[in-house]
């Protein structure tokens, strides 16, 4: 819930009313959270996302797009 509410954006299954469009310049990346105990603070942290394949000879990337339903 901590990284959802701290993203401010929609993306796929994770949609908010108040923020309805993608931010990829911002949030083209990987929410990391670590809890040190029961008690403790939720630590958030960030990783960046890999944009090409292991292999493009293989399969191509595809690059990212808004879905729309």
């Amino acid at each position: 819930m901590h990284s959802c509410e701290n993203r401010k954006e929609s993306r796929g299954a994770h949609a908010r009313d108040d923020f309805k469009k993608r931010d990829d310049e911002n949030w083209m990346k990987h929410t990391l959270t670590w809890l040190d105990g029961l008690e403790a603070p939720i630590k958030l942290g960030y990783r960046a996302v890999v944009m090409e394949t292991l292999d493009p000879a293989e399969v191509e990337s595809i690059p990212p797009f808004q879905r729309v339903y």
